[in-house]
């Protein structure tokens, strides 16, 4: 997405800043052209179903579309509203429960089709909260049923980036006294371009950063090796002695010239991407970078070639180079799109989910601002077209998947969905 503007600063709503914010009228996912203000249903999308007297959402409604393919539909079914969601996951070892990430600091859990009306975790007072900041994305390690360890990125009151561990109590309760400094990275200049996003492989955590904000990235920090911003990380956040994470072997600057926790250079605002562990043997990439203010792209490639890759910003936006930079030694995205029309790139995934027949080994995304639903087939070349599949989303800031492949979408204006068979 596009932090600079909560998806850009042209959004007149407070909702719709959240998620622009970035160079010229940025978003909590962009920061590139205007915002426009979010319809809160979406264009047709049913109300959710009535809050029981828990305060759980329960039912489901939705709005139906056709893909434009032979083997069906797909429709949105609206699993519950919150407060500016920007997040949506399962956790390893507990396959009834979604967590649901929201802005201003807390982590929902939803049971089946019930929202618990305790959040998970409350750390609003920690989290400085709007345009693109605050609390911005969850992650669970592969052994979190054992451990009980989980990982939250967010902003907190001084504008800095900051990597938390904290420990469950229980299924649905976190113990908020258990917090863990992990990582923190400066970031106070600018509001915009902060990145969002955790994903586990293995033990290892891939972080996204963006470049640090303002427009053209004026710090040159995507290409700093020296700077954890604008980058994509990669670290074993498990503390070794008194340093509170490792660092990889593999990792490609480890005894060079560069901090041993990049793993790629040259983004942008990679607000949200993906592990793709389905298409191929082998775990591939998907990276949505926010374009600057002509083009949305997306990355995809293979977890080595992404070591020590260079994605290009800001010598190069989508295939063009950028203020007479050069695209030498860069790694190209392999589709694009430009911006008329749209403001700022939603990333999502690549859906694994049986019933949905049109979309399986699809990778989904959406714009921020055009907020209809479209997917490309990953592959390791240019990609060409990436048809819209129908349904249409209000300010989608974000994809997630549940710990039974199932896939979600979210709208900074409320409501969740889940992809449902049409």
């Amino acid at each position: 997405m596009r932090w600079g503007t909560v998806i850009k600063s042209a959004a007149t709503t407070v909702v719709a800043l959240l998620l622009v914010a970035a160079v010229g009228a940025g978003a909590l996912i962009a920061s590139g052209g205007g915002s426009s203000d979010p319809s809160p249903d979406g264009g047709g999308a049913n109300q959710a179903g009535q809050a029981d007297g828990d305060g759980s959402a329960t039912g489901e409604s939705a709005t139906s579309s056709r893909v434009g393919s032979s083997r069906g539909g797909v429709r949105l079914a609206r699993v519950g509203n919150f407060d500016q969601p920007v997040f949506v996951t399962g956790a390893p070892g507990f396959k009834r429960l979604t967590f649901i990430v929201e802005q201003p600091g807390r982590v929902r859990v939803m049971r089946g089709h019930r929202v618990l009306r305790r959040p998970f975790l409350n750390i609003e007072s920690r989290v400085r909260s709007g345009g693109e900041q605050g609390l911005l994305s969850i992650a669970f390690p592969p052994d979190y049923r054992r451990s009980g360890r989980f990982y939250v990125y967010y902003t907190d009151q001084t504008g800095d980036i900051r990597i938390d561990e904290f420990r469950r109590r229980s299924a649905t309760v976190a113990r908020p006294n258990s917090r863990r400094p992990v990582l923190s990275i400066r970031h106070r200049e600018y509001s915009n371009h902060n990145g969002g996003l955790l994903a586990f492989l293995g033990r290892n955590l891939f972080i996204g950063t963006g470049d640090g904000g303002g427009g053209g990235d004026p710090d040159g920090n995507a290409q700093n090796r020296n700077s954890l911003l604008g980058k994509l990380l990669r670290i074993d956040p498990r503390p070794s002695g008194a340093r509170p994470y490792r660092i990889p072997a593999g990792n490609p600057y480890v005894g060079r010239n560069g901090r041993p926790e990049i793993f790629s250079i040259g983004l942008r605002n990679p607000w949200r991407f993906s592990i793709d562990r389905t298409t191929a043997k082998r775990p591939r990439l998907a990276i949505a970078d926010v374009g600057q203010s002509a083009y949305e792209e997306v990355n995809y490639l293979t977890v080595a070639r992404a070591r020590g890759a260079n994605f290009g910003w800001n010598r190069r936006e989508g295939f063009a180079p950028y203020e007479g930079g050069s695209a030498a030694g860069t790694t190209p995205p392999i589709f694009v799109y430009d911006r008329s029309g749209g403001c700022s790139i939603t990333g999502g995934h690549v859906v694994t989910d049986r019933r949905l027949r049109s979309l399986r080994g699809r990778y989904i995304f959406a714009d921020f601002c055009q907020g209809e639903l479209r997917s490309l087939v990953p592959r390791l070349r240019r990609v060409n077209s990436a048809p819209t599949t129908g349904p249409r989303i209000p300010s989608p800031s974000s994809f997630g998947q549940d710990g039974r492949g199932r896939s979600y979408v979210a709208s900074l204006s409320g409501p969740v969905y889940r992809l449902v068979p049409r």
